[in-house]
């Protein structure tokens, strides 16, 4: 029996996806995708990251329209042909980011663009009336009269999902609501979702964090690389066979030595060398709870965890990206506060984000443009670089991380995606930093310039930096580390010297079975 036919309710299904594909220019998103969403039942999607869930939701609300399958709603073939088109048919779609309008009222949130007329004019009572007893469903008693921007993001999210019942939706979809939650918000989301299944509303949830899947789901598809792995009843499928499917590794794989990336000793034990960083109860709100990390000279540690683990959310607090909210960072004994990335790179921090075309290089601007930008930041706008040290700078690098371009000055959008991050990666080292931070350092690159960049970042670490590495690739974290911290559901998981951990033992960390530290 197949795992749809054991975790199928007997009712027909509200929706139903049937072989839905999508291809863009070089990429097959989707291909062959069915699921089954069920009433009164909360149906999460899981998948790595790339795995085809924002599409499949982008072509479900009239984003995509997909060139094979069919979407069918209580048994009729629908084809909705924008998000708007989709919520009239009774798709609701609430998203991570709350798409409202903060400087209007509760009220005028939720009925905004179909506000109740009388007299010729807006009904303000009717509508305060109808808004308060919207959000009486879902138990939420608030004064709705208050501007949105009065209230937490909680309530803010409710207001959403008060606004898509507001169009009678017979499904609605929660695209990662719980990104920027705390605990405590999160338990009122879910209170008010068993409410809403309670009534009958079919829900269909996406996110990535396993404690939360647990607490809510009936049942769960899982994607992976544009397919759909399976469809289960939640109560079958453990902790550890979901986090396997997700990343397509055998249930009972068989432990697997990591072997070094290459045979140069280090200087020092990792445990013997002096701590270079420190950071104690370093967290924030609706991003990361509270945790202790300790990098050492000459040391490579190591970030594992799936997506949305809180690995990228640690590093971006660790250079200043984001602003923490408690804890402390000690640097080669002083204490630091970081306001600014600007504060960290003048502690000796780089940073190599995981967003290479957003947040790191500038396509337009040649190699050299982009090199010495960090360098150029930390000296100060007021005093230039002169172009002959730029020049040399950039030569130097091309030569010493094999960086294939025509020219220096060669705009860097032209190079091939390794080349690109070569170039981010001499950016940094450019400043002499005593630490870097590397997030998915070799994300969609080729395998040969994977294993020269990573060559190239242990080489560095012998000779005494720091450095703090973040992959998705289990292999990868666990050939290249000295020490790795399992990172779960925005919390450390545990802490691990280099070869206690293996791929089998690192996937039942992050599922929180047989965790320990």
């Amino acid at each position: 029996m197949s795992e749809l036919a054991q975790a199928a309710p007997s009712t027909a299904p509200v929706l139903e996806l049937r072989g839905i594909s999508k291809a863009f220019p070089g990429v097959q998103a989707l291909s062959g995708v069915a699921l089954n969403l069920y009433p009164g039942e909360v149906h999460t999607l899981m998948g790595q990251n790339g795995a085809g869930k924002s599409t499949l939701i982008k072509v479900l609300t009239g984003v995509y329209a997909p060139d094979h399958g069919e979407i069918l709603l209580d048994g009729r073939a629908i084809h909705p042909s924008s998000t708007l088109d989709a919520q009239n048919l009774g798709i609701s779609t609430v998203y991570q980011e709350v798409n409202l309008c903060p400087n209007l009222s509760v009220a005028e949130n939720i009925f905004i663009g179909r506000y109740p007329r009388k007299f010729g004019g807006i009904d303000w009572r009717g509508m305060q009336r109808q808004a308060a007893e919207l959000l009486e469903r879902m138990q939420i008693r608030i004064d709705v009269s208050m501007p949105l921007a009065h209230y937490p993001l909680a309530i803010q999210q409710m207001v959403a999902i008060s606004r898509a019942m507001l169009v009678s939706a017979k499904v609605l979809i929660l695209d990662e609501p719980t990104s920027s939650l705390d605990e405590k918000e999160v338990d009122l989301l879910f209170s008010v979702l068993r409410g809403l299944r309670a009534q009958g509303m079919s829900i269909l949830f996406v996110t990535h964090f396993l404690d939360q899947t647990y607490a809510i789901s009936d049942r769960i598809t899982v994607m992976r690389n544009g397919e759909r792995e399976g469809e289960y009843a939640c109560a079958d499928l453990s902790r550890l066979e979901l986090v396997n499917k997700m990343v397509g590794a055998p249930a009972t794989a068989a432990p697997e030595a990591a072997p070094a990336v290459n045979d140069t000793p280090a200087a020092a034990a990792p445990s013997k060398l002096a701590a270079f960083l420190s950071a104690r109860g370093l967290g924030r709100k609706g991003a990361l709870a509270p945790m202790d990390i300790e990098l050492r000279q000459g040391e490579l540690l190591g970030l594992a965890g799936l997506l949305g683990s809180g690995r990228t959310e640690a590093a971006r607090l660790l250079f200043g990206a984001d602003k923490a909210d408690s804890g402390a960072i000690t640097i080669d004994g002083k204490e630091h506060s970081f306001n600014s990335p600007r504060d960290a790179i003048a502690a000796g921090i780089g940073f190599c984000s995981e967003d290479r075309k957003h947040e790191g290089a500038i396509l337009d601007l040649s190699v050299r443009e982009n090199l010495i930008l960090a360098l150029q930041a930390r000296t100060g706008l007021l005093r230039a670089i002169p172009l002959k040290r730029q020049q040399q700078l950039a030569e130097d690098y091309v030569k010493a991380l094999g960086i294939k371009t025509a020219s220096i000055e060669t705009p860097i959008g032209t190079l091939s995606g390794g080349n690109q991050q070569k170039v981010l990666l001499a950016r940094w080292l450019a400043t002499e930093p005593k630490m870097l931070i590397l997030d998915e350092p070799t994300r969609g690159i080729d395998v040969r310039a994977k294993q020269e960049i990573m060559d190239y970042v242990v080489k560095l670490c012998r000779k005494g930096m720091s450095i703090l590495f973040i992959s998705s690739e289990l292999p990868e974290v666990l050939r290249c580390s000295d020490r790795i911290v399992v990172m779960r559901d925005r919390k450390t998981g545990g802490e691990y010297p280099r070869g206690a951990l293996d791929e089998t033992s690192v996937l039942q960390v992050i599922a929180a079975e047989g965790a320990h530290g």
